[in-house]
C-alpha cells in the first residue's frame, strides 16, 4: 500500500471508529506499518485539513470529527458477502490489506437492514484461511509493483541460503498453492520467480523498473491467469 492509499485507508478507519477512535498501535497493526509511521501520517492529514484530534489518557487515540462524510455507494448484501469471501480465502494475497480497507468501506455505507442481512448471509459461508500468511515485506513489494520501482530484497533459497537481490517487479502470480514475485533480477541479469514466503526483507529504491517484453518472463502457468 503506497502512502497516498494508506492515508486514505487511515482516514476511513478513523471514520469507521467514530467517537471511540483508534490507538496508533492498533492502526499500525491494521495497516502493517510502525506506530511512528501512523503518527507521521496523522500529522500529514491534520496539516492537509482533515479534522483529526487526539484523545488523551489510558486507551486514548485518534478520532475523526463526525462532520466528515462518506461518499455514496450502492452494493447489495450478497455483493458485500462476495467481496468478504474472496478476501477471507486470500488472506496471504498481494494487496490484501487494501482489500480489507475496501471491504470496511463497503460495510460502512450499507444501511442497517442491509448490513444485518450481509452479516447473516456471511455467517452461512465458511472458508479455509491460507496457512502461509503474508510476509512482512509484502507492503514494500506491493508498492514497488504499483510505482514501477526497483525493489531490493533479501531472499532465502530452497537450501536456506540468503542473498540480496535488486529486482524489477513485473507481476505477482499464484500458481499451485503459492504466491511468487516475478521480476528481472539485476544480479543475475535474467528473469526470476521468487517465492513470496521466502522474501525476508524488502526496501524500495529510487530506481525505475523499465518496461520489458512480457515474453521474457515466460508463459503463464496453466492454473494462473490475470485478475480482471
Amino acid at each position: 500500500m503506497n502512502r497516498t492509499d494508506r492515508l486514505h485507508a487511515l482516514t476511513e478507519e478513523l471514520r469507521r471508529a467514530g467517537s471511540r477512535g483508534r490507538t496508533a498501535a492498533r492502526l499500525a497493526a491494521w495497516l502493517e506499518v510502525s506506530p511512528r509511521t501512523v503518527k507521521r501520517d496523522v500529522s500529514a492529514l491534520q496539516q492537509a485539513g482533515v479534522p483529526i484530534w487526539a484523545s488523551a489518557g489510558p486507551g486514548g487515540g485518534y478520532v475523526l470529527d463526525a462532520a466528515a462524510t462518506l461518499p455514496p455507494v450502492n452494493l447489495t448484501p450478497a455483493q458485500a458477502v462476495g467481496v468478504a469471501v474472496a478476501l477471507a480465502g486470500a488472506a496471504d494475497a498481494p494487496f490484501a490489506t487494501d482489500g480489507r480497507a475496501a471491504l470496511e468501506k463497503v460495510l460502512d455505507v450499507l444501511g442497517p437492514a442491509a448490513r444485518a442481512e450481509a452479516e447473516r448471509l456471511g455467517g452461512r459461508v465458511w472458508v479455509r484461511t491460507p496457512t502461509g500468511g503474508r510476509p512482512d515485506p509484502a507492503p514494500v513489494v506491493e508498492e514497488a509493483l504499483a510505482r514501477r520501482r526497483v525493489v531490493a530484497i533479501t531472499y532465502r533459497d530452497r537450501n536456506g541460503d540468503t542473498s540480496r537481490r535488486r529486482v524489477e517487479p513485473h507481476l505477482l502470480a499464484r500458481t499451485g498453492d503459492r504466491w511468487y514475485l516475478v521480476g528481472w533480477c539485476r544480479e543475475r541479469d535474467a528473469p526470476r520467480w521468487f517465492r513470496w514466503d521466502r522474501i525476508e526483507a524488502a526496501d524500495l529504491t529510487t530506481g525505475t523498473a523499465p518496461e520489458r517484453d512480457p515474453a521474457a518472463y515466460g508463459t503463464p502457468p496453466p492454473d494462473a491467469h490475470a485478475v480482471r
